[in-house]
């Protein structure tokens, strides 16, 4: 640029050649920094944009902030609004304007504010107090519920509604101290404590509305965090809104994003709980039921089976009447095998018998002594024979034998 300057007699610099070479110098003479002042002359654009002047008592500069920057700034600012902003220097080529583009604002004095958070923040991390697993559970059913908060807070009236909506009967007892303003960081611990000693209630809810940082900072102070981390009661912070956070969020057993949010977690939910006992009582009512018919039908199964004493003689009499019968089946047709075969042998003997034989013309010759004959051998002449007839008998005498072989 000095060179340019240097030789400006020779060399003729159109104005759009001087205004991007002047944006360029500041661009790049001008990083990344922040600056604070009072905003004037505000104007929102349509397209979402705002432009204004950030001033001092002595001086005042243009200022853009295009839409993607200022959707992430909390609020509208306002006339006289004092702030404190990360910006780049630049010139608007167009008008030659030099002016800044303004990436993020805040109130003025918040910088150190949430330096004091995060440094409190990380060391209360560092020691465990935010850690999961010194945390206590939430009691799903209550008997009394305490509430840490101012008595005239519209946040005490969102809590005290809620609980009523949820659980009519809900026993709430208040633990009234300041929430903002100067000494309300000491008198909030106090409240906490007293609530922890007397041991009277089943879950603390330390509570307050939305507000700035500067009205929510008594709950990021260290004896705040350190009186909800001693506490003996289970804790539920709901504190602001929902894009607000505190350290009593953090070391708090659970957090809520409103005191309504807090008081709904504390709380159950009577029609719920009606309903769920209305639907424990109709599968109870089901399942004895069923319980019923299957017993009712084992009980018909069983009776089927079941018989009376009367009913059993009659069947045993049945029984042995029909085993009676079957004997005497069995007897007559032993007894028809045995006739048969008795038949049979009769028949046989009979065919056997000599008599029979006596009757067909045959005679038994015997000696005198009693002895069959039955060779002619056995006989000599003049030999006395007794001859038993089929009728009768007689006396013979051999007078000629006749050999077999002649």
């Amino acid at each position: 640029m000095a060179s340019l300057l240097s030789t400006s007699s020779k060399q003729l610099l159109s104005v759009s050649d001087l205004t991007r070479l002047t944006k360029e110098l500041l661009e790049t003479s001008f990083p990344l920094f922040w600056i604070s002042g009072e905003i004037s002359n505000f104007t929102r654009a349509a397209s979402g944009h705002w432009y204004f002047s950030l001033k001092d008592s002595k001086a005042q500069v243009r200022c853009v902030m295009f839409k993607g920057r200022n959707s992430l700034v909390e609020g509208i600012p306002r006339e006289g609004d004092s702030i404190e902003a990360r910006a780049t220097v630049t010139l608007y080529e167009a008008r030659g304007d030099f002016q800044l583009t303004i990436e993020f604002m805040q109130p003025a004095g918040l910088g150190r504010l949430y330096e004091a958070y995060e440094q409190l923040k990380q060391r209360l991390q560092a020691e465990g107090l935010f850690d999961q697993a010194r945390k206590k559970p939430i009691p799903a059913d209550p008997h009394r519920i305490g509430v840490v908060t101012s008595p005239d807070a519209a946040a005490l009236r969102d809590v005290l509604t809620a609980i009523r909506r949820r659980y009519p009967g809900m026993a709430v007892i208040i633990y009234p101290t300041p929430v903002q303003g100067k000494g309300s960081a000491e008198l909030i611990a106090n409240a906490i404590r007293l609530a922890s000693q007397r041991q009277e209630v089943d879950t603390l809810l330390i509570c307050r509305g939305g507000g700035s940082i500067e009205d929510l900072w008594s709950f990021n102070e260290e004896v705040v965090a350190r009186a909800i981390a001693d506490c003996r009661l289970p804790t539920i912070s709901g504190v602001g809104h929902e894009t607000d956070f505190t350290i009593a969020d953090f070391v708090a057993d659970l957090r809520a994003a409103t005191p309504t949010a807090a008081a709904e977690l504390a709380c159950p939910d009577q029609s719920q709980l009606r309903s769920q006992l209305s639907q424990l009582d109709a599968r109870l009512r089901r399942a004895m039921q069923s319980l019923l018919q299957k017993q009712a039908q084992t009980l018909d199964y069983l009776s089927r089976r079941l018989v009376s004493p009367a009913q059993q003689l009659q069947q045993q009499k049945q029984s042995l009447q029909q085993w009676q019968h079957r004997l005497q089946l069995a007897m007559q047709h032993l007894l028809q095998q045995g006739s048969r075969r008795l038949d049979h042998l009769a028949t046989s003997l009979q065919q056997l018998n000599p008599h029979q034989v006596l009757a067909r013309g045959y005679a038994i010759v015997q000696k005198a002594d009693g002895r069959p004959v039955t060779d002619s051998q056995q006989l000599a002449p003049q030999e006395a024979l007794r001859l038993t007839l089929h009728q009768g008998a007689a006396e013979v005498v051999v007078t000629q034998i006749a050999n077999p072989d002649t």
